[in-house]
């Protein structure tokens, strides 16, 4: 496998290696030993996976400490563009964010670490979305930052008339009206 630095401390872009012949390809898209080898040291603890049509934008969520999760996320069918923001209060990149598409065929994985905001939107006519997570879902520390933050400025690669976004990512508050409890 193959990682890649984004430029923000502890955001990695992961390229696991296909092995394929004309039966179709194996690909290992995770193994303990050989993610610690490259430095990735998170325990993952819960598997989630999702089915989104084109145009949903889901996001911008986190959730806050002591139950921050880290996130290794890849798409198992379509394309997604997928993004973090750095929420960590001291982090030389705080407020900065960094996006990725993601698709089925190459298996790239994005690892998001605890303390920051992270999001996708559809680009394919569906997409099935799995995720790793290294705490577990906790409802009542969950937060969120709005999709459309005009200082983020998120090109989500979806026109706005397409956009389907649920009712409650619709409400979150902008970047500079969170309150959160990261730090680098």
């Amino acid at each position: 496998m193959e990682v890649i630095e984004t430029g923000i401390e502890g955001l990695k872009v992961i390229q696991p290696k296909l092995f394929g012949d004309a039966r179709g390809y194996f690909c290992e898209t995770y193994n303990e030993a050989r993610y610690r080898e490259a430095g990735i040291l998170q325990q993952f603890c819960q598997d989630n996976l999702s089915k989104s049509r084109y145009g949903v934008i889901r996001g911008l969520h986190f959730q806050l400490q002591p139950k921050s999760q880290s996130k290794l996320v890849s798409v198992v069918s379509g394309v997604v563009y997928d993004v973090a923001v750095d929420l960590r209060k001291g982090s030389p990149t705080y407020g900065q964010w960094y996006g990725v598409k993601l698709d089925g065929e190459s298996k790239t994985q994005f690892l998001i670490p605890q303390g920051f905001a992270h999001g996708f939107s559809v680009l394919s006519e569906e997409a099935v979305f799995t995720y790793k997570c290294d705490n577990l879902y906790a409802p009542e520390l969950e937060g969120g930052i709005a999709y459309n933050d005009p200082d983020l400025a998120i090109d989500w690669q979806i026109p706005e008339a397409e956009r389907i976004i649920s009712e409650k990512d619709l409400h979150h508050p902008l970047l500079r009206d969170v309150k959160t409890n990261f730090s680098l």
